[in-house]
């Protein structure tokens, strides 16, 4: 892992001074849509390949038992003789574990137990990247920094991250952990890609504003953007098939149906031009993938070298408009 493996390929995460590879293997399809034994395939082959992160949440594996991926990611750990220093590992916190009271959120409480119990599950002593899954509205930002900085200072912790924040509660994360003299978050997830760009009007000028990397998750819209028309026309689709990708589909069917000519014009996949997409975009630090095959992690690195020009970018703002004409908020709002 200490050779330089192409340049483009790792970015700092955040305002911190640690590298990240662009692409972060990410996790929630494994346990399910990917079996435990090809997922540390996966895991093997991803690393191989450059990727220094893995991305997962204590509520991933759900579909066994809500951990599981975590426990898998241990075994994987355990077995794989890779160094620690080596290897970024992000996982998440806040979604609700079981049915018990206080199993879920932001208290104090549930922060410091749910550290304690996915560091057992991983086998590990420190969590790399330590994310709030999303916004707990019921717990004060003092509550939940003392619980962080508690796990920071303690090494369990080495950084803070949000996901599915928005651009309003990044400002108010942050202007709490500045007056309790806190790090903060270094990083933000945001669902992100070519047909949802919301986070173009505030997420990401707040994100610019405090410091935070922002890594897109579902670059591709859960296979929407990976050639779905094509792979329905032909019955392979898989992923694309169901999810998210087909609730928004018929809404932006003739959308889809464009791009996936102008893929074929520059003779590039879609999957492939959708993630590089992605990855030109000012204020994108990276994306994280969900591949379940190793021609997806192959399709994913391709990316990483695929150059859009100015004309191509152009006729891809033209098939997909940003929203507010490309402007961030309040501007986007005056004619």
């Amino acid at each position: 892992m200490s050779e330089k493996r192409g340049q483009g390929r790792y970015t700092r995460l955040g305002r911190s001074a640690t590298l990240v590879s662009r692409l972060w293997l990410g996790t929630v399809n494994f346990s399910g849509r990917v079996p435990d034994s090809a997922a540390i395939r996966l895991m093997d082959e991803a690393l191989d390949r450059g990727i220094n992160c893995v991305d997962t949440a204590d509520i991933y594996g759900w579909r066994v038992h809500k951990g599981h991926t975590e426990e898998l990611l241990g075994r994987w750990l355990a077995r794989s003789g890779v160094p620690r220093e080596d290897i970024v590992i992000a996982t998440k916190v806040g979604e609700e574990m079981s049915g018990r009271v206080n199993d879920g959120g932001l208290s104090a409480r549930h922060i410091i137990s749910s550290c304690e119990q996915s560091l057992r599950r991983m086998k590990l002593d420190h969590i790399d990247l330590y994310q709030m899954h999303r916004v707990d509205q019921s717990a004060p930002w003092d509550e939940i920094w003392q619980a962080m900085d508690q796990l920071v200072t303690s090494g369990k912790v080495r950084y803070v991250g949000s996901s599915n924040f928005a651009g309003w509660n990044i400002t108010a994360a942050q202007e709490c952990a500045m007056r309790r003299q806190s790090f903060g978050l270094v990083a933000e997830q945001c669902l992100y890609n070519l047909a949802v760009r919301h986070a173009d009007l505030e997420l990401l000028p707040a994100a610019r504003a405090y410091g935070l990397g922002v890594f897109a998750w579902s670059p591709l819209h859960g296979g929407l953007l990976s050639g779905v028309l094509r792979k329905l026309a032909a019955g392979t689709a898989v992923k694309s098939a169901q999810g998210r990708a087909q609730r928004l589909l018929p809404e932006v069917r003739p959308a889809i149906e464009e791009y996936e000519r102008f893929c074929e014009k520059i003779g590039e996949d879609p999957a492939v031009v959708g993630l590089a997409w992605v990855l030109s975009r000012p204020g994108i630090s990276g994306a994280v993938i969900g591949p379940r095959t190793t021609s997806h992690l192959d399709s994913a690195l391709r990316a990483l070298d695929l150059v859009l020009d100015d004309a191509e970018l152009a006729a891809l703002d033209a098939i997909f408009p940003a929203v507010g004409n490309g402007r961030e908020a309040p501007e986007a709002w005056i004619a």
